[in-house]
């Protein structure tokens, strides 16, 4: 199972990652308030934060697990125990 990952958010400080998105973007939301979710993509030298609203992060967290079911990836148990924690 990978690790955890964590990126430091200039703003509102600690974010966690929740889930993979399309074209080399990430989910991730607030450590620990949950309630902000960011659209990360990050280049060679810079990370590019984009607010997104609740619904669309779980949308792609939903997506997110289909792909890593139809894959039959092993980080499976991860993505689904990250997404009970976040969106149930």
């Amino acid at each position: 199972m990978s690790s955890e990952r964590y990126l430091n958010h200039p703003t509102f400080g600690m974010l966690y990652q929740v889930s993979q998105a399309h074209e080399g973007k990430d989910i991730y939301a607030t450590l620990y308030a949950q309630k902000m979710f960011f659209l990360v993509s990050m280049k060679s030298r810079e990370i590019l934060f984009e607010v997104i609203p609740y619904l669309d992060a779980r949308n792609q967290a939903e997506i997110n697990l289909q792909r890593a079911r139809r894959e039959g990836s092993l980080d499976l148990p991860k993505w689904e125990n990250l997404f009970k924690q976040t969106f149930i």
